[in-house]
């Protein structure tokens, strides 16, 4: 299963590395691509990445099982005005298929109108973008093929829930217990 990433200047470090982390601890293919002009994507914390490939070098994204968007800003401000992926977005919602978004990248979503009538979560503030969507203010929202998630302190369940649903619950489990997660949760 492929799972393609979207990285522009300004996304939140830890909403796209702690997914991608736990999706490759998974063994989910995981590409990360980036819709800037460079593959060297700098996070809103200044921490740079190199993306595995730049938007318009993949031929097709018919193999995508999920699309992710990490939030931070402008990262999500930049998906929201990028039309490729726009565009992407909408065809891949047609056919039933997954999509993530989690923070500020939910609006993405929203400006789309693919949240109308859906259940969806955002970082505090951003729920005026969802669009005809029910906020829940839940740490990560499904609602069919969307998942949502509020925010950094979210990442790592939103990596979870995402790998629960391509792959199993069982393997989520696993992940959650192997990682420390479980424990970490119980302590709080």
């Amino acid at each position: 299963m492929k799972v393609y990433v979207f990285l522009a200047d300004g996304f939140e470090t830890v909403e796209a590395l702690a997914p991608i982390d736990i999706m490759r601890r998974a063994g989910l293919e995981v590409v990360t691509v980036s819709i800037m002009d460079t593959v060297a994507v700098t996070s809103a914390q200044q921490v740079m990445v190199m993306a595995d490939v730049l938007f318009e070098a993949v031929a097709s994204f018919d193999d995508a099982e999920l699309l992710v968007l990490p939030g931070g800003m402008p990262g999500a401000d930049y998906l929201d005005k990028f039309e490729p992926l726009r565009r992407l977005l909408v065809a891949h919602h047609a056919n039933g298929r997954r999509i993530a978004a989690i923070c500020a990248a939910p609006m993405v979503l929203g400006h789309l109108g693919l949240l109308r009538g859906r259940r969806a979560t955002c970082y505090p503030g951003f729920e005026g973008h969802l669009d005809g969507a029910d906020y829940t203010a839940e740490l990560v929202t499904c609602d069919g093929p969307l998942t949502t998630a509020c925010g950094p302190g979210a990442a790592m369940a939103f990596g979870y829930e995402l790998v629960g649903q391509l792959l199993s619950g069982e393997v989520a489990e696993s992940l959650r217990e192997g990682m420390r997660y479980n424990q970490l949760m119980e302590e709080k």
